[in-house]
């Protein structure tokens, strides 16, 4: 993602080297940080797999229907492998930015040119967001749900935050996501005869419908609708705005700037128990996270919502990725396993790049696999696995392109 651990010009944790031969560095990379990023990355790439097209094909199949589930997102209460994606896009942005504000500081660099420096990254962040999502479209898509629009509407907020001490970045945390459940809470819920089809809900969905006080946040039935509805029909637009066909909202941003918080906690419990791992603080803050977004959501105070980001997913996916980050740092660090971890670093450290790449590269991919190969030799397997060949080929070349630039040195940066 567009700020990285990589970056730091001095970081704790194991180093790598290419097999077969030596890459010269004077820096030191948190390689646990770069493998669990490109972990992730190749979770939003490996959506070329297709892994739902080939449960379709194979009904019976227990194995199929696992994977087909973890390669997508739940309709709206719960959590797939698919939903930490982004969590964990915005928790590592967190995680980078202390050895960001250590590094810059070395350097000389004045409060005021990062501050400036932030709001540049925001900037671009969000403008890239729009742009990716606009690719397919006949005019500019002002939206404002995407992954890097989000990060990028809060990131300076975080950058600010690490100006002040540990106990003022609890206590935003903590206020930033009371205040956003109680205006949930506030906000009218819907009554029993809403019209969720006139909002884009189909009758076979509400069975996903929450009841009692949950249904604060049912599906586009609630404040972060009623906001969007005002505010992405400020921009111009072919038609009025009237809902988001997957219920995401705009204002998610802001318990998205609690998962970045998280991630800023943990950056910094790195960064001062270099060389060591805080394996400790790591494990329990994953499980009293996980804990309380379970409470909160068991009792119906608050569900756990990925879609548009509830306080209860706040707390229950950081918590998942306190976990994902003890896990990596105990394989490498710990375990010293670091050259199993190649595969993953090279898309780790270039992750910009591979969110490009993903989102820009798959139809010329694809169809230069099926203009050169054709149709019998993307069949070898049988009709049924075609996705998944032409997926795995697909994720081959964007592995390589990625490998090329890892040789040459070259690391997209905002």
């Amino acid at each position: 993602m567009p700020l990285t651990a990589t970056q730091a010009p001095s970081m704790r944790g194991s180093t790598i080297n290419e097999p077969g031969a030596a890459v010269s560095s004077p820096q030191k990379r948190n390689i646990a940080v770069d493998a669990y990023r490109g972990f992730v990355m190749l979770l939003m790439m490996g959506e070329v797999l297709r892994f739902s097209e080939i449960a379709q094909a194979y009904p019976n199949s227990s194995f199929w229907r696992i994977l087909a589930y973890n390669q997508s997102h739940v309709e709206w209460t719960g959590m797939s492998l698919h939903d930490m994606i982004q969590p964990s896009f915005t928790f590592l942005v967190g995680v980078a930015l202390p050895y960001s504000v250590r590094s810059r500081r070395r350097k000389g660099e004045s409060i005021r040119h990062m501050v400036g420096h932030a709001l540049w990254r925001s900037f671009l962040l969000v403008a890239l967001g729009i742009f990716l999502r606009s690719t397919h479209s006949p005019s500019t898509d002002f939206t404002f749900e995407d992954t890097l629009t989000q990060i990028g509407l809060g990131y300076t907020f975080a950058f600010l935050l690490t100006l002040y001490s540990p106990r003022w970045q609890w206590a935003a945390f903590g206020s930033v996501l009371f205040a956003y459940w109680l205006a949930w809470a506030l906000y009218p819920a819907p009554g029993l005869n809403f019209p969720y089809a006139a909002v884009g809900v189909p009758p076979e969905w509400h069975h996903h419908l929450l009841t009692g006080f949950a249904a604060h946040w049912n599906k586009n039935s609630n404040l972060g609708q009623a906001f969007d509805l005002w505010f992405l029909n400020l921009f111009p637009r072919p038609t009025p705005f009237l809902f988001n066909d997957g219920g995401y909202l705009t204002l998610s941003f802001i318990p998205t700037l609690g998962t970045m918080l998280l991630g800023l906690a943990a950056g910094r419990w790195l960064l001062a128990s270099a060389p060591n791992i805080p394996f400790r603080k790591l494990l329990l803050s994953a499980a009293a996270l996980i804990g309380c977004g379970l409470l909160l959501h068991l009792s119906g105070l608050c569900p756990i919502v990925k879609r548009i980001w509830t306080p209860a997913w706040t707390l229950f996916s950081g918590g998942m990725c306190f976990l994902f980050l003890a896990a990596f740092s105990w394989i490498i660090d710990a375990k010293k396993q670091s050259r199993l971890a190649f595969p993953l670093v090279v898309v780790g450290m270039n992750s910009m790049a591979a969110y490009l790449i993903a989102h820009l590269f798959e139809d010329f991919v694809q169809s230069s696999f099926r203009i050169n190969l054709g149709a019998a030799a993307l069949n070898i397997l049988g009709s049924s696995l075609q996705p998944l060949l032409l997926g795995t080929l697909t994720l081959g070349v964007y592995w390589l392109i990625l490998f090329w630039m890892f040789r040459n040195k070259v690391f997209l940066r905002i």
